[in-house]
C-alpha cells in the first residue's frame, strides 16, 4: 500500500528544482560572458602606449644618418720621390702649429743645391770676366782714339799749309788731293774707333745681362731647392688632431703622397646622407636637429652636394656649437631636417599606429572603449605627429601597435 510523501520530502526536492535552475542559469550566464569576452576582448591600458591630443608646435622633418667631421682639416703632401728618415710624432696625437712630425731624406736635394751654388759661381765669375775684357777693349780702343785725334790733327795742318801754299803754286793739285783724303780718312778712322766703344759697350753689356739673368735664374732655383728641402722636415700646418702619419721609417714615399693629415680640434660639422627620393625638399639654409646620447643640437643646412651616390645625397650640416664638448671626429649621429615648421597645431605622440600622412584609421579612448577613428595625419618630425582632423584636444588616442584588434571597431579597456 502506497504511503503519502511527507512534506519534508517534498520541500527538499522543490530545493533541488531551484537549484538545478539556478546553476544552469549561472553557466548559461558564464558562456554568455566569455563568448563575449572572446569576440569582444577587453584591453588593459597599462599594456598600450595612449597618448593625449594637445596643442603645440610641429616640424615636418626627415631623418639623415650623421658623422661628425672637422670644419677644417689639413693634408700634408711631398712634391719630390724620397722615403721616411724618422718619426716623431703618432697619429691620435694633438699637435701644436709647426710642430715636427717627420723628417725625410733630402739627399738628392743637397747634391742639386751643391750644384746650383757651383753654376751661380760660375756666372759670377762670367760676369767678372766680361767686365774685365770690356774695360781692357775700352782702354785699347781709348789709346787708338787719341792716337787717331793726333794723326788727324796732324793730317789737318798738313792740309791747311798746302792749301795756302798751293795758292803761290809752290804744290800740285795733286798732293793737295792727297792732303784731303788722308784727313777725310783719319776722321772715319776715328769715327769707327768711337762707334766700337759704343758697340762693344752695348755687346758687354748684353752678356753680362745675360749671365745675371741665369744667374737669376739659377738663384730662383736654388731657392726652390731650398723650400723643397725645408718641406723635407714635415710640420703641423695648424694645431689639432694627428689624423693620419706616415709612420714607418725607410718606408718610399712617391711625389704627391699624403703623408700627414691633421684635423681641427674643436670646431666640427655634420656630414649627413639621405636617400634620393628626398632631394625636392632639401635646400640650404634648412634647421636641422642632430641627436646623440640623448642630447640634441641645432643647426643650419650649409651645402648640399651635386652628385648623388648609391642612390644618397649628402649635405653639410654647420652647427650653432661648434665645439660642443659632445662632439668627436668620426662620431656618429643622427640627423633631423625640419622642411616644415607649423603652431597652434594638434598634436600627438607617434607611434606605430600612425604610417605617414594621409587618412588612417586609430583607436580613440573614452568611456571604457576604444573606438575605431579615421584621423588626417599631417607634419610629422618623428616624436609627434600632427592631427589635421578627425580629433580634438584631450582625446586619448592609441598610439601603440593595435594591428591584431584591427578588424574590430570597438574594443573595451580598463586600467
Amino acid at each position: 500500500m502506497d504511503q503519502a510523501i511527507s512534506p519534508q520530502t517534498l520541500l527538499r526536492r522543490r530545493r533541488l528544482r531551484w537549484l538545478t535552475v539556478i546553476a544552469v542559469v549561472v553557466g548559461l550566464a558564464a558562456v554568455v560572458w566569455g563568448l563575449n569576452r572572446l569576440i569582444r576582448p577587453s584591453l588593459s591600458l597599462d599594456d598600450l602606449r595612449v597618448s593625449v591630443v594637445r596643442i603645440g608646435e610641429i616640424a615636418n622633418t626627415i631623418n639623415a644618418a650623421g658623422v661628425v667631421i672637422p670644419v677644417h682639416e689639413e693634408q700634408v703632401s711631398i712634391p719630390i720621390n724620397t722615403r721616411v728618415v724618422q718619426v716623431h710624432a703618432k697619429a691620435g696625437q694633438e699637435v701644436a702649429a709647426g710642430d715636427l712630425l717627420l723628417e725625410l731624406d733630402d739627399q738628392t736635394i743637397r747634391l742639386a743645391i751643391d750644384g746650383l751654388d757651383e753654376q751661380i759661381a760660375q756666372q759670377d765669375l762670367r760676369v767678372q770676366s766680361l767686365t774685365l775684357e770690356m774695360q781692357q777693349k775700352h782702354k785699347q780702343l781709348q789709346s787708338e782714339i787719341e792716337l787717331l785725334e793726333l794723326d788727324l790733327e796732324s793730317a789737318r795742318l798738313k792740309l791747311q799749309r798746302y792749301q795756302q801754299l798751293g795758292k803761290t803754286g809752290a804744290f800740285s793739285a795733286a798732293d793737295l788731293q792727297a792732303a784731303e783724303l788722308a784727313v777725310r780718312r783719319t776722321e772715319i778712322e776715328l769715327r769707327q774707333r768711337r762707334e766700337s766703344v759704343v758697340d762693344t759697350r752695348r755687346a758687354t753689356a748684353s752678356n753680362i745681362e745675360a749671365a745675371v739673368l741665369q744667374q737669376s735664374i739659377l738663384r730662383k732655383s736654388r731657392a726652390q731647392q731650398e723650400n723643397l728641402q725645408k718641406q723635407t722636415q714635415v710640420r703641423a700646418p695648424i694645431a689639432g688632431m694627428l689624423a693620419f702619419v706616415l709612420s714607418d721609417p725607410g718606408a718610399t714615399v712617391q711625389s704627391g703622397q699624403m703623408v700627414a693629415r691633421i684635423s681641427e680640434l674643436r670646431n666640427y660639422r655634420v656630414e649627413a646622407t639621405v636617400s634620393d627620393f628626398y632631394a625636392r625638399y632639401l635646400s640650404p639654409g634648412q634647421q636641422v636637429r642632430v641627436h646623440y646620447s640623448g642630447q640634441e643640437l641645432g643647426g643650419t643646412v650649409q651645402t648640399l652636394l651635386p652628385e648623388i651616390q648609391n642612390g644618397s645625397v649628402t649635405l653639410l650640416v654647420s652647427l650653432d656649437e661648434p665645439s660642443h664638448p659632445l662632439l668627436r671626429n668620426k662620431l656618429r649621429v643622427d640627423a633631423s631636417i625640419i622642411t616644415e615648421q607649423k603652431a597652434g597645431a594638434l598634436i600627438a605622440d607617434s607611434g606605430p599606429a600612425f604610417n605617414g600622412r594621409g587618412r588612417q584609421e586609430v583607436y580613440v579612448v573614452a568611456d571604457g572603449y576604444a573606438e575605431k577613428r579615421v584621423l588626417e595625419i599631417g607634419l610629422s618630425d618623428g616624436q609627434r605627429v600632427e592631427i589635421a582632423s578627425g580629433a580634438r584636444s584631450g582625446d586619448r588616442l592609441i598610439v601603440s601597435d593595435s594591428s591584431r584588434y584591427r578588424h574590430l571597431d570597438r574594443i573595451r579597456v580598463h586600467d
